[in-house]
């Protein structure tokens, strides 16, 4: 089993070095904090995470949750404990503000913290990230009452908190919703209807789960207008301040090919006609509130992707540090030691796309969070919003679907142990798999980017991010070393331009299905530029600290930052160029292709 699975000092260099995160620190909202409580933090993080989360990365995979009379049991042995950690430490309310218990840290530091949290064991991990997200949607709209009944036992990790929306038979098409809700006079909604695929939707670990649920008003409207957001928890307070049934019922898990750790249930609601739930905001408004959580959730998607990435990636370093096999091209007598596999090309190959995928999309994360950051607190708030609503099906999809190569990359490096469950690289390649799926599917990222995005605010958002770039391009000007990829990111933003402009160009002479057709190939070559970006900015980073007084160690470390970036723009950048092709052209073979020619 490996013993690393995510680097402190990446994260030094990301957010000192990188992003200067410290600099938050000069809004009021921020300012008990700084460089020192930062670090303090991230090492609690890391020491929770190797103790408490990744001796049971395993066992938690071997031994899954099991449903029984109506009941989910999962492994209390690791996740009580951890949930009495993530309360007692305010690791689910860490960036609210103090008057409600949190401690106005930076969401930037909070997801660092996540990040290691899920290297270490996803499956455990999402226990109190969906409890913050469900708590979140209740913090910004329910009512005191219900603020004051739900949030502290969420935020202390006594009650779970999950996003109730799939419904069988919907899917991700949820203005088709059935799930119903009737108005009563006594100030709550009789709810009736099934949810299936709710993670962590029930389990024995805890007292209550309230459930953040989407319902359709009982002869309301069809599609999104008719949707409203309620409160549904699994047991209701009753005028004692007791709990009672709500007649919320647990039918069964699914079985799962990776993270096992957490169960997905399927719940039924008013089977018995006494489900009852609270309307949070208002009527009508469920669908665009329900998406404050997604969102939330879709950033947590991409830097769980990270997660499972880093742990897969320094589980095949160490193995490709220690076995040794085969020889160099050139050494020829068979007399001569084996060298270690790191040694040879096609392994560092291997090994530098993981790395690459993974530092570029961390920096991605980072870069996002510090723009939600400055949502709260800075004047520039709409542009900041813009830029992460902009950047969120980028994050969400580039390291979920690159993730599944990268993890790949880290089984084959292993050779046929890495095929075998005794090392950790197979689970974290059947973990990852869950993620182009979770939280909206890489076809609806594509089409949220291509279809909304790019034109949201009359194109403001684009040019906001083109701004950003370019940016970062005009600071990697002071260092000439980094000539070669300052002019192929130039190269690659005048496409980005150029395409865009084609493809809005001809929307409007095509129908929306065959401008939307190759939606998803769109957000791969927007994705491969948001790297090659966030790989520039590190690139300088090494560079300027390289012209310091470095030691031996660190510069090893930067020069493996700059490597890695040249391995980017040289072998992944690159595909940028078929995809324009692909894109510009009018042949819409998969529109125009019908579902009987599929027959043999």
């Amino acid at each position: 089993m490996a013993e690393k699975f995510a680097s402190r000092r990446n994260i030094d260099f990301m957010i000192n070095e990188v992003f200067d995160v410290a600099s938050l620190n000069r809004f009021p909202y921020f300012e008990d904090h700084d460089e020192e409580t930062f670090k303090m933090i991230l090492d609690t993080a890391l020491k929770i995470s190797t103790e408490m989360m990744f001796p049971y990365f395993k066992e938690m995979d071997t031994n899954p949750p099991y449903w029984e009379d109506g009941k989910v049991h999962v492994y209390k042995k690791a996740i009580v404990p951890f949930l009495k950690e993530m309360g007692e430490g305010g690791w689910i309310n860490a960036e609210k503000p103090y008057d409600i218990g949190g401690q106005q840290l930076p969401l930037t530091i909070k997801e660092l913290a996540y990040f290691l949290f899920g290297a270490a064991n996803y499956s455990m991990h999402v226990y109190p990230m969906l409890t913050a997200g469900a708590a979140n949607l209740i913090y910004q709209f329910g009512s005191r009452e219900m603020k004051d009944m739900y949030l502290p036992k969420m935020y202390s990790g006594e009650w779970q908190g999950t996003m109730a929306l799939t419904e069988p038979d919907v899917g991700s098409s949820l203005g088709d919703l059935t799930t119903i809700a009737e108005p009563t006079d006594q100030g709550y909604y009789m709810i009736k209807g099934q949810k299936i695929f709710i993670s962590a939707g029930n389990s024995d670990v805890v007292d209550n789960v309230i459930h953040l649920l989407i319902a359709r008003l009982k002869d309301g409207p069809l599609g999104v207008p008719g949707i409203s957001l309620f409160v549904v928890p699994e047991y209701r307070i009753n005028e004692n301040g007791g709990l009672e049934y709500n007649d919320v019922q647990c039918g069964g898990i699914e079985h799962k090919l990776g993270y096992k750790g957490s169960p997905i249930a399927q719940l039924t609601f008013g089977e018995e006609k006494n489900c009852r739930g609270w309307l949070v905001g208002d009527l009508g408004k469920g669908l665009a509130q329900m998406f404050k959580m997604m969102n939330e959730e879709r950033i947590n998607v991409g830097i769980g992707a990270v997660s499972k990435i880093a742990g897969a990636y320094y589980a095949a370093l160490e193995y490709a540090q220690q076995r040794k096999q085969g020889r160099k091209p050139d050494q020829k007598d068979p007399a001569t030691p084996m060298v270690e596999l790191i040694e040879h090309a096609d392994i560092k190959r291997m090994l530098l796309l993981q790395k690459a995928v993974m530092e570029g999309s961390m920096a991605l994360a980072i870069q996002l969070s510090m723009y939600q950051d400055l949502v709260t607190v800075d004047e520039n708030a709409e542009e900041h919003e813009m830029l992460t609503d902009f950047i969120i099906p980028m994050l969400k999809t580039y390291p979920s679907e690159m993730g599944i190569l990268a993890t790949s990359a880290a089984i084959q490096i292993h050779g046929g142990y890495g095929f075998c469950g005794d090392f950790p690289v197979e689970q974290y390649y059947r973990d990852i798999r869950i993620d182009p799926i979770h939280e909206g599917t890489t076809g609806i990222q594509g089409q949220d980017i291509l279809g909304r995005k790019i034109s949201m605010k009359n194109g403001k958002a684009f040019q906001l991010y083109i701004n950003e770039v370019e940016k970062t391009i005009a600071e990697a000007k002071n260092y000439p070393e980094l000539e070669k990829q300052i002019k192929a990111l130039e190269s690659a933003v005048q496409l980005m331009k150029d395409l865009t402009a084609l493809l809005l160009a001809k929307k409007a002479q095509i129908t929306n299905e065959a401008f939307l057709a190759d939606a998803v190939l769109y957000l791969d070559f927007m994705s491969q530029i948001a790297i090659a970006w966030q790989w520039l900015k590190l690139m300088t980073a090494a560079a300027k600290a390289l012209k310091g007084q470095a030691s031996d160690q660190d510069k090893a470390f930067y020069q493996g930052k700059i490597y890695t970036g040249r391995y980017f723009y040289d072998y992944e950048l690159t595909k940028i160029h078929s995809l324009a092709i692909r894109l510009s052209s009018d042949d819409k073979v998969t529109v125009e292709m019908a579902s009987e020619y599929f027959e043999d």
